[in-house]
């Protein structure tokens, strides 16, 4: 009991002593010296002070935008293509992340979202036997546009598809076509046999 005792004396000396006083000091400022040279040097490797304002890309061309990019130190990706917008040029972009005016730094990649060259191809879906509306809602609902011109061929059913045309010339089912193609219908005049 008394080896733990003097133990404890010594312990409470040691606290009491300049030794010990000088080896707080010597830490505290260890640790000062060290948290500021962290913060000095995370500013200099992350550019902390450095702003550069995100351009306004939209409607630019690749070209423009790698050329703009380039003189701001900055790059970029060109994420998904969108559906195709005719507001704005092929190939131009359309969207833009970061947004214009927001400020990254240096060598920050711009995620960009490009017009595609035109719309998308949509598969001519099989209407024969349909009726005129059913079929004019179904080629909207899939995009087309649907003529006001009509053909009609001698058959039993009146306004009932036949066929449809794109251009003048008929056209089978399973045919692709870009979105917002105009089709026109082929319909029964309801005088055959």
């Amino acid at each position: 009991m008394s080896n733990f005792s003097d133990k404890l004396k010594n312990l409470f000396q040691f606290i009491k002593s300049k030794t010990f006083f000088i080896q707080i000091g010597i830490a505290i400022v260890s640790l000062f010296v060290i948290v500021f040279v962290l913060q000095w040097w995370l500013g200099v490797t992350t550019n902390h002070d450095q702003k550069i304002q995100v351009p306004n890309l939209h409607k630019m061309s690749l070209a423009e935008v790698e050329k703009k990019l380039d003189e701001l130190n900055l790059d970029f990706i060109i994420i998904d293509s969108a559906s195709y917008n005719p507001e704005y040029p092929k190939r131009s972009v359309i969207e833009q992340n970061p947004a214009v005016n927001d400020f990254v730094k240096e060598k920050r990649k711009i995620y960009l979202t490009l017009n595609p060259s035109r719309y998308r191809d949509i598969e001519v879906p099989n209407l024969n036997g349909r009726t005129k509306r059913q079929a004019t809602t179904h080629l909207k609902s899939q995009g087309f546009i649907v003529s006001k011109e009509i053909t009609l061929v001698n058959d039993i059913g009146k306004d009932v598809v036949r066929g449809l045309k794109y251009n003048g010339e008929k056209i089978t089912p399973g045919t692709k076509l870009p979105k917002k193609t105009t089709i026109s219908l082929i319909l029964g005049d309801g005088n055959g046999n």
